[in-house]
């Protein structure tokens, strides 16, 4: 399937999926494809939803989140935060490759890590340099900046990921002598850090110490998937973590307040996601349970061509649809600024009416993140005919982007 080309337009669907079907091996696990491919799409999806823009005096772009009104949208996040199904998927599939690695686990390592870095690398040295050109252009600083953050902000999700990839040996090791309970320890060091940051002696704890949440957080899903990929985790443990998770998370929503909300909301002193609280934990159990549960009857869902296609092309462009998602979005509302308020886009996202209009800007973002994949998507290949000075070029500007995005200049 790798002659295939992502986010490519289709003149005549029909080929198209029958290609794909006939290159498919009989072997391929289309459930775990399906899984990635959802999580994939609810990252774009969540963040066109409960992302919005307003404009200043002078024009500028500035962010803004529905959720600061609409609170009672809150359960949406719970459906489409789900980073904890992506690690899952990515510890099963990390263990299946590990064992199969033809190299030495070095050598497996690098090659992981070179397919998420050459995206991320490529999506931040192109938009240092178009920084540089907008900004002669005379874009407003603040809606440039506004631009490198929300960029910036899902590729946190690569270096971690990365990290949680090199334990993989560890994880394995970690499975085959305590099963799916592996995860627990984790869990349990998530649990000891917010009860320390949210407990009744919260205000002598220093505000860092959220920070050891951070690999732990999202390592837990990533083991129970490399259990999985171990076969230590069944249908008896999967009801276990459908139905633990979804106590834990009902117990510390109502018994111990926390956060509703999945993303962070703007002037909330608490947030769940950054870095991830138990809550995050308690919704990937319930999420591993139910796909782990779901996985048959998902693999015969998508053994029909006409859906399995989409799949495909999804987890092709994976990075892709990571990496530039937010500029699909941007390159819609950045010019659109120039025209005034318009509804949905560049107004204040406090309204019902606001919420039916980002719907149907919707469409337009998704065409856009095609557009621009069908030429981004070659950072998804090896660089061949890059030498040292191109990648030095690259590591520069991706450098000095990163530095404007988060405030460093």
């Amino acid at each position: 399937m790798k002659t295939l080309t992502p986010l490519a337009p289709l003149p005549r669907l029909a080929p198209f999926v029958e290609r794909i079907e006939s290159s498919t091996p009989a072997h391929r696990d289309r459930a775990i494809d399906g899984l990635r491919a959802l999580a994939l799409l609810a990252v774009p999806t969540g963040h066109w939803l409960l992302g919005g823009f307003t404009l200043d005096a002078d024009g500028a772009v500035h962010n803004a989140s529905p959720l600061s009104t609409f609170a009672s949208f809150a359960p949406v996040s719970w459906v489409l935060q789900l980073l904890g199904i992506f690690f899952l998927v990515g510890g099963y599939a990390s263990v299946l490759s590990y064992h199969r690695r033809p190299g030495s686990p070095a050598d497996w390592l690098r090659g992981r890590v070179a397919r998420l870095g050459r995206p991320v690398l490529g999506v931040t040295a192109v938009w240092a340099a178009l920084i540089a050109v907008l900004s002669a252009a005379g874009v407003p600083q603040d809606t440039l900046r506004t631009g490198a953050t929300l960029v910036v902000q899902p590729l946190w999700f690569v270096g971690v990921y990365v990290v949680v990839t090199a334990l993989t040996p560890l994880c394995v090791r970690a499975a085959r002598r305590m099963g799916g309970w592996a995860a627990a320890p984790l869990l349990l060091s998530v649990a000891v850090v917010d009860l320390l940051r949210y407990g009744p002696y919260a205000e002598a704890v220093p505000s860092w110490l959220s920070v050891l949440n951070i690999l732990p957080g999202w390592l837990f899903a990533y083991q129970l998937g490399v259990s999985w990929g171990e076969k230590r985790i069944g249908k008896r443990g999967a009801v276990l973590l459908l139905a633990g998770g979804a106590v834990l998370f009902a117990v510390l929503l109502v018994a111990f307040h926390y956060p509703a909300s999945m993303v962070g909301v703007p002037g909330e002193a608490r947030t769940n996601s950054h870095p991830p609280s138990l809550l995050v934990l308690a919704l990937a159990s319930a999420q591993s349970g139910a796909a782990i549960l779901l996985r048959e009857r998902l693999g015969r869902l998508l053994a029909r061509p006409a859906l399995w296609a989409p799949v495909v092309v999804v987890n092709l462009s994976a990075m892709t649809i990571l990496c530039w998602h937010q500029t699909a979005m941007l390159a819609a509302a950045v010019p659109a600024s120039y025209a005034g308020a318009l509804p949905g886009l560049t107004t204040a996202p406090d309204s019902l009416g606001w919420v039916l209009a980002r719907l149907a800007w919707m469409p337009l973002f998704a065409a856009l993140l095609i557009l621009i994949g069908r030429h981004a998507r070659v950072f998804e290949s090896p660089w061949r005919t890059a030498g040292p000075a191109r990648r030095a070029v690259a590591g520069v500007l991706a450098a000095g982007f990163a530095a404007f995005a988060l405030g460093l200049t």
